[in-house]
């Protein structure tokens, strides 16, 4: 059996290091989900819960494996489909300095992607970031885990008869992501390259990674944990066939660097990410209704859309922009709310079902946190003639 290395919930400024105190909410949404997570004897997890102009609040628990070390806020982990919210802002900065335009067909971005049938010049940069290519839902996952070749599925996909027209319905996918690593290769370049040169180091994201390498090269790494047995995991091999598929899932990053990412979404960094760009991809563009009966989550929800690179859901009356990620041995989940600006990001060395729970439940409380506090500071300021008493 795994044994948790439980240790001390930390709750810190991510950059000072200086301990906080954290709002009654937070602590106590900690204190509850590390009872799950030892319940579950859970490998190690990370989070944050971020304030626009705030200290940023971390919490770390377990270790990195059986006999690593603890988990800390340097420690890299995958991010899985999280990914694509880099890729979505990395595209939309090509479109704002005219290098690609989100019109602009597949076919044109990568040539060999078209086929018989004539469909490439229909599909669109915006219909891949946007998921609404119109093929298959996951079309093809499984030959990426069969780890075929990135051009024969490419080629194979471009074949596949599609269930709608391109930006007529949402159809998720990893495979067509991989025409925009393509694009990169055709002008002497890659994915990772651009990535790093146009966000991970504007931003300056210290641990920050494309690729398998990246991630292993890392001085603090999270090894990927799979169940064996209710309650039990072990440590598997980190595997590359997602990582071929770097714009779809093969980002890498420590809770600091999402922090910093997150602070960035937030506004916080607007000479690299401008609230043009942030308010561009996370505009709703295609319904995606099933979202809205995730079991955790469809009490929660009234709306669901997909928007470039970001799902957009109405939570409770308030808008969150959304993404998760899950590849072998890892879960990620990272969310904001434009509307009172703050965001979270969990980060877990394990494919737990977990964060499911986690995530819905933390913006449960967080909603209810900041309505109350906005509840407090309206009806101060409708009382004049108020005195307050230290």
């Amino acid at each position: 059996m795994f044994k948790s290395f439980i240790g001390v919930v930390l709750l810190f400024c991510v950059f000072n290091q200086q301990s906080i105190a954290a709002d009654r909410w937070l602590t106590k949404f900690a204190q509850d989900i590390q009872l799950k997570a030892q319940k579950k004897n859970l490998p190690g997890y990370t989070f944050a819960y971020i304030e626009k102009g705030k200290p940023a609040s971390v919490v770390v628990y377990g270790k990195e494996s059986k006999s690593g070390n603890p988990i800390a806020v340097d420690t890299v982990f995958r991010l899985a489909s999280v990914s694509k919210t880099f890729t979505s802002m990395l595209m939309a900065k090509y479109v704002a300095q005219n290098q690609l335009d989100w019109q602009m067909p597949v076919a044109q971005l990568v040539p060999e992607f078209s086929s018989e049938k004539g469909r490439g010049s229909e599909l669109l940069l915006r219909h891949v970031i946007g998921q609404s290519s119109g093929y298959m839902p996951n079309a093809y996952d499984n030959l990426i885990e069969a780890n075929y070749s990135v051009n024969r599925v490419l080629t194979m996909l471009s074949e596949l008869q599609p269930l709608c027209q391109p930006g007529q319905c949402y159809t998720y996918q990893n495979t067509l992501f991989a025409v925009v690593d393509g694009y990169f290769k055709q002008h002497h370049s890659s994915y990772g390259q651009a990535l790093t040169h146009t966000i991970i180091k504007p931003l300056n994201m210290p641990h920050a990674s494309v690729g398998k390498a990246g991630l292993e090269s890392s001085a603090k790494w999270a090894k990927p944990h799979v169940a064996i047995s209710k309650n039990r995991w072990r440590s598997t091999k980190i595997r590359d066939d997602y990582y071929k598929y770097s714009p779809a899932a093969g980002v890498n990053a420590s809770m600091r660097d999402m922090v910093i990412w997150m602070r960035a979404l937030l506004g916080e960094a607007p000479g690299v990410v401008s609230a043009e760009l942030i308010s561009k991809v996370t505009t709703p563009l295609t319904k995606s209704k099933k979202e809205m009966y995730r079991r955790q989550w469809r009490k929660f929800l009234s709306d669901a859309h997909y928007g470039l690179g970001w799902r957009v859901y109405d939570f409770a009356g308030h808008t969150l922009n959304y993404h998760g990620g899950w590849v072998q041995g890892y879960r990620a989940d990272i969310a904001f709310s434009p509307e009172y600006g703050v965001g979270y990001v969990m980060l877990m060395n394990a494919e737990s079902n977990l964060i499911n729970e986690f995530t819905p439940d933390f913006w449960a409380r967080c909603f209810m946190h900041l309505e109350q506090t906005r509840l407090v500071a309206g009806s101060i300021k409708t009382a004049p003639n108020t005195i307050l008493h230290q």
